[in-house]
């Protein structure tokens, strides 16, 4: 009995019955989920304050702009290589496994689409620049939140060293607390799973999932090699350490990620776990998780490109080989851009959708079992973080005793 008192296993069991839950008591399931909503805004009230303390004491931690811009750098070349390397797997699988027999998009309707604005250079990098500040902290804005907080930590660095340390000081408190306040609500995760894993199986329906299991199988496919395969890849070459022992340390953050599909709400347990569990430093995990909750996108580039690739079959448009990654260049690029926008990965697919020259109404199909997908992506999202706040770590640390 002792492995239950593991909040892993509890979790592990929460899915599980929120799975039978919702598929044998569906009206009582749709019912609960304020309960997984309550778990899910708690987990949001301490990102803003936490990813705003943490970038700031991490930077100031740093002591020097030179030294942000070697880590700075780095985590950015990690993210587009991790990103890259998910949609060459996604390309290479749609390859071998063409999924998708052409259908008309007759009849086929997806309202959602239609809302959203055509994407501009403009308005994305206007999206990581906050004109009211307050406004970014309120709504939540990661990246214009990033941002301010760059900028707040370079510019302590011209303050006398009283009010550096007055500074400092605030916001290593705020952060001790918000770790505080994150353990109590980390300690819920099993209810929370439960409600929210059956609320999606009673909504969804599970005859929908197995209606497209081509689909759902080739993107859960790509995501799992991705994770088990490519990442600690990356991961041993570059840190040159185990790359499953780290990764089962920290699994709890990838297992919150699936049951709450946000990268955002995921952060107090990543930045905890990463720290008393993965051995990485204050400093490293304070300005490489945030930074990668907003831009780094492996699960969700790597479904886009499938998600395309499957609508071109659907749409009977043959794509060549160069025209694949031509796609595939874009996602990428894309992933960096939007992913300061609501709702990032519908807006990314509508603007290639669009590129392609694809009709948008057949997302219809398959935004069924969007919800589903995006907990497994969400969590490949965040283990594909957790990699490369290792990988800068250690690369930082060695830089230091080298130095020394």
């Amino acid at each position: 009995m002792h492995y239950l008192k593991s909040l892993n296993v509890q979790v592990l069991l929460g899915i599980i019955l929120g799975i039978a839950f919702g598929i044998l008591l569906p009206e009582v399931a749709l019912e609960q989920k304020l309960i997984g909503d309550m778990f899910v805004a708690l987990l949001k009230m301490l990102v803003v304050p936490l990813v705003f303390a943490s970038i700031y004491t991490a930077l100031t931690g740093l002591g020097s702009v030179e030294k942000l811009k070697n880590i700075g750098l780095k985590t950015i070349g990690l993210y587009l290589l991790t990103t890259a390397l998910s949609v060459l797997l996604a390309i290479i699988v749609m390859n071998i496994f063409p999924i998708g027999e052409p259908v008309s998009s007759a009849g086929l309707e997806y309202a959602k689409a239609a809302e959203i604005k055509p994407f501009s250079f403009h308005d994305m990098i206007m999206s990581f620049i906050p004109s009211n500040v307050f406004n970014s902290l309120a709504s939540g804005y990661m990246m214009q939140v990033i941002v301010f907080a760059v900028f707040l930590a370079l510019a302590s660095f011209k303050l006398d060293q009283k009010h550096q340390d007055v500074l400092f000081d605030l916001f290593t408190s705020i952060n001790e607390a918000m770790f505080h306040i994150a353990k109590w609500v980390i300690n819920l995760t099993p209810i929370g799973v439960f409600s929210l894993i059956a609320y999606i199986i009673a909504k969804q329906g599970i005859d929908v999932i197995l209606g497209l299991w081509e689909y759902v199988l080739v993107v859960m496919a790509v995501i799992i090699i991705h994770a088990v395969v490519t990442l600690p890849m990356v991961l041993a070459f570059f840190a040159k350490i185990n790359p499953y022992t780290y990764l089962n340390a920290v699994k709890e953050a990838s297992i919150m990620a699936f049951s709450t599909a946000s990268s955002a709400a995921t952060l107090p347990v990543s930045l905890q776990v990463v720290q008393e569990k993965g051995g990485v430093s204050k400093d490293s995990a304070g300005f490489v998780l945030p930074l990668g909750a907003t831009v780094s996108m492996d699960g969700t580039a790597a479904y886009l490109t499938i998600a395309v690739l499957y609508i071109a079959n659907l749409a009977g448009l043959d794509m060549s080989i160069g025209d694949q990654l031509i796609l595939g260049v874009t996602v990428v690029a894309l992933s960096v851009g939007v992913a300061a926008l609501p709702s990032a990965s519908l807006v990314m697919m509508v603007v290639i959708l669009n590129q392609v020259g694809l009709p948008v109404e057949y997302l219809a199909i398959i935004v069924a079992v969007d919800r589903i997908l995006d907990m497994a992506r969400t969590s490949l999202n965040v283990t594909s973080d957790l990699v490369v706040t290792k990988i800068v770590d250690v690369l930082t640390k060695r830089k230091e005793e080298k130095s020394h």
